[in-house]
């Protein structure tokens, strides 16, 4: 089931969501101060590519005054848009019955977007 879910997501448009965090991530690895963002971007870009049967979780140790200091950093840069971009299609793909598991996924990458520093993306 994760394996049609996961095909069915690229299709109508999850192929597209990982190329844009993918380009994202590579503009802003050009600069050395953007590298720990374009890391970040390229961890929401391999979950927004295989999104089912994946999660991601806070780590142990990734709760320090760093992580808190660039998650604020990167919610004021932008991670804000990318959150609510994200939650508004969840909400537009739960109003079908068919879209629920579809919008769970995109609630799943507003949960990344908002604190994207200290998290893991584990297989479940």
């Amino acid at each position: 089931m994760k394996i049609l879910g996961n095909l069915i997501w690229l299709i109508f448009g999850g192929i597209i969501i990982a190329i844009e965090y993918f380009i994202g991530s590579l503009i802003l690895m050009l600069t050395i101060v953007g590298i720990p963002f374009g890391l970040q971007t390229l961890k929401m870009g391999s979950l927004s590519l295989w999104p089912f049967g994946r999660t991601s979780r806070m780590e142990p140790r990734g709760s320090g005054c760093l992580y808190v200091f660039m998650n604020v950093l990167w919610l004021i840069c932008g991670g804000i848009w990318i959150a609510l971009t994200h939650a508004f299609f969840g909400v537009l793909l739960y109003i079908t019955i068919i879209g629920i598991p579809f919008g769970n996924q995109h609630f799943k990458l507003t949960e990344v977007a908002i604190n994207p520093f200290g998290r893991r993306i584990i297989h479940t």
